[in-house]
């Protein structure tokens, strides 16, 4: 049982990545009812709201004497009403679960529509098992939080659950000033918060959302593919309609004045988001309804929707149909990472989890579940870069914050639940159990007195293993960091040493992957944060221009050509691709464009090294130049299968062994190839004779795709 008609969709998704078939969903009480017929039905997912129409329409069916499982989901919300008593009422043979991470108590139970089921426990009975938000934190399945407040008035009155939220107050909040400063705030923090044109990596997009978003249930296959994105995307939690509108008109308004903070910013809400709840608990109304919205509401609604359709070529209105697939459209886009700002009313809860997502920035008063809940949106696991959920109140809710984090996880869960401050990661502190933790200065100190960089190299086996140790440890620490304000112009490394640091870390990287290829009894207790590099690493866009230079002082300032090889070293990505830049700047002539040079270099040498590795292994030409297209396309060689047999001359069948070897080698061939030409540019296409030229900037932000191509021929100006 779910509330939602997207968390149905959801759940039919997850059981069918299990296994396809095992479960039943349905669009209609008539097909709910079908499957409840059915006694081959074993698995059927459901809104509690089709299975209260059924209830309504069919009393004394059989199915009520049958032996029922039902499991709810998110089981604190719609459970509480008449549903729940017209279920317990018409099933005779029942067992009951409910799941939730924020179980409604006596104290927080706010306006319960029927006093019978007041609490989680009233409704479900005895709770089986606990795992909360701080055992979930500890086992690392998910994020702890940071949390900025920020002040927006002089005189801002602390809010409190006694205090009734009255009209002139929210007045106060909604006036221009305040509205204009809280907007400036988050285009000017955005970039430092999200990361956006700093972290980069590597993520599954899907590519047609427009088809997923109109198709029916079953219908609207996936097609995703691997693209490098830089940052994260947030969220913006307001508390009425009439605020989300002096937001969204106050975003464009600045960002028409400054382009240079443009963001791609949409809205979405619907009716029963017009009032303030006085407890802050997130409604649960369906998402999907438009129609009871009054004039102004649907108005700046179809505005923004608007807006949404020129920005995504798209075409969504207000009206029933078009409404649920634009915020099925919207969802997708914030799991694509195409949307920066979502400003929402109620529906935080209701959009599907979202990893790319790092911040929630909150003008609105949440508490207790209804805080954590929307808190949770932003602390879900995708990779080393994302470390923290950030959360930047534009209220006074810490007492709030303190108090749900005390009741969902317990009253030291605190220390757990949220980050240090800045000056304890910077300086150090002591945790709960009394431990000392060093903090960066002590780590900078550390490097500086025990690894110089006076010294030529790092010698002995345990001097590497505690340097790698420690760089990591700075690496990560420098990364959690980077989202504090104080942190800029305190870095105590600067940039010329840091990528001499990091040029050593990656020697000391490939020294020990040959050790363990060569030798069985190297210890895997030597761990490498390659993705932490990846995020200080200087793309090819940054090497070109200092080719660029290198080539503009007649290729004299060899001090350029120190600086690129230090930086090529510093870089996982581009330590493979040395030996081609190295060549490049060997034989770079008297030309007026060092970027088009380049392109037209890497494709003449990609069809030589590729035509070579066909030659050397008698591969089938057309089949390998389209796998490694394919190859190109999503990001990664794919080994698994019968891709690279296809490739391969036929077996003889007098005799010929050792083909698994011989297919290792290729694969071996075409992996150092991919390495050496992923991300560099040159031509999308590897089967076409004409090729076009295609550039690749990590620090395009309007679009997700790795690399465009120019219209331009080669050849042609």
């Amino acid at each position: 049982m779910v509330d939602r008609k997207d968390l149905d969709y959801q759940t039919m998704k997850e059981y069918d990545r299990f296994e396809k078939g095992a479960a039943n969903s349905n669009t209609s009480t008539t097909i709910l009812k079908r499957q409840l017929e059915d006694p081959d039905a074993h698995i059927i997912i459901t809104t509690i709201q089709k299975l209260a129409t059924f209830i309504k329409k069919n009393p004394g069916h059989e199915v009520y004497t049958k032996h029922i499982v039902i499991i709810f989901d998110e089981c604190h919300r719609s459970q509480f009403g008449y549903i729940h008593t017209a279920i317990v009422k018409n099933f005779k043979k029942y067992h009951l679960f409910g799941f939730t991470g924020t179980p409604i108590f006596s104290v927080n139970s706010g306006r319960a529509k029927n006093p019978e089921f007041f609490t989680t426990g009233q409704t479900f009975g005895d709770q089986l098992h606990s795992y909360t938000i701080v055992d979930a934190i500890n086992d690392k399945n998910v994020l702890p939080f940071r949390v900025d407040y920020i002040k927006t008035m002089d005189v801002e009155e602390e809010i409190t659950d006694e205090m009734v939220w009255d009209i002139n107050r929210e007045k106060v909040m909604m006036a221009p000033e305040r509205i204009r400063i809280v907007t400036q705030y988050i285009l000017e923090h955005f970039d430092q918060k999200t990361y956006r044109g700093d972290k980069t990596y590597i993520y599954n997009t899907l590519t047609n959302i427009a088809e997923v978003a109109s198709a029916k249930r079953d219908g609207g296959e996936e097609i995703k593919q691997k693209q490098r994105i830089s940052g994260f995307n947030s969220i913006f939690a307001v508390s009425s309609v009439l605020m989300a509108k002096l937001y969204y008109q106050e975003f464009k308004k600045q960002m028409a004045a400054d382009p240079t903070k443009k963001l791609r910013v949409a809205t979405i809400f619907s009716y029963g988001a017009n009032e303030e709840e006085s407890d802050g608990i997130l409604d649960e109304e369906n998402s999907e309804d438009t129609s009871a919205l009054d004039q102004p509401s649907r108005e700046f609604l179809e505005e923004a929707i608007d807006d949404y359709n020129k920005m995504f070529h798209t075409n969504y209105d207000t009206s029933s149909d078009k409404f649920q697939n634009y915020y099925k459209d919207v969802s997708l886009r914030m799991k694509n990472k195409e949307l920066d700002i979502l400003i929402v009313v109620w529906l935080i809860i209701a959009l599907f989890v979202v990893t790319t997502m790092n911040t929630l920035w909150v003008d609105k008063n949440l508490k207790m579940h209804g805080l954590i809940q929307a808190f949770s949106r932003t602390n879900r696991i995708l990779n080393s870069i994302k470390t923290f959920g950030n959360i930047v109140c534009f209220r006074n809710l810490q007492k709030r914050v303190d108090s749900a984090i005390s009741l969902f996880g317990d009253k030291n869960a605190g220390g757990i639940v949220l980050l240090q401050s800045f000056k304890d990661y910077y300086y150090g502190y002591e945790s709960l159990d009394g431990k000392s933790m060093p903090g960066y200065v002590d780590m900078v100190e550390d490097l500086n007195n025990k690894f110089p960089l006076s010294a030529p190299q790092i010698v002995g086996e345990q001097n590497q293993k505690d340097f790698i140790a420690l760089f990591g440890a700075i690496l990560r620490m420098r990364n959690l960091l980077l989202s504090f304000d104080e942190f800029k112009g305190n870095e105590l490394i600067s940039e010329r040493d840091l990528q001499d640091y990091l040029g050593r870390y990656q020697d000391l990287r490939d020294e020990w992957k040959r050790k363990r290829q060569e030798s069985t009894d190297i210890t895997d207790d030597v761990v490498f944060e390659i993705e932490l590099i990846r995020q200080i690493e200087i793309n090819i866009d940054y090497i070109l221009m200092l080719v660029k230079k290198y080539h503009d002082t007649h290729c004299e300032d060899k001090e350029v050509l120190i600086t690129i090889n230090k930086a090529i070293d510093a870089s996982p990505e581009l330590r493979s691709k040395k030996q081609l830049i190295e060549t490049f700047i060997a034989g770079i002539n008297d030309v007026d464009d060092v970027m088009n040079e380049w392109h037209e270099f890497v494709v003449e040498q990609r069809d030589h090294d590729l035509n070579a590795i066909i030659t050397e292994e008698k591969l089938k030409p057309e089949d390998t130049r389209k796998f490694m297209e394919n190859a190109f396309r999503d990001g990664e060689i794919k080994t698994a299968g019968t891709d690279i047999d296809k490739l391969m001359p036929p077996i003889s069948r007098f005799g010929g062994g050792g083909r698994a070897k011989k297919k290792q080698g290729v694969i071996d061939k075409l992996k150092t190839f991919f390495e050496k030409y992923f991300g560099i540019g040159g031509s999308s296409t590897f089967t076409e004779p004409e090729h076009k030229t295609v550039k690749y900037s990590l620090d395009e932000q309007n679009t997700l795709s790795m690399v465009a191509e120019s219209k331009i021929p080669y050849g042609n100006e």
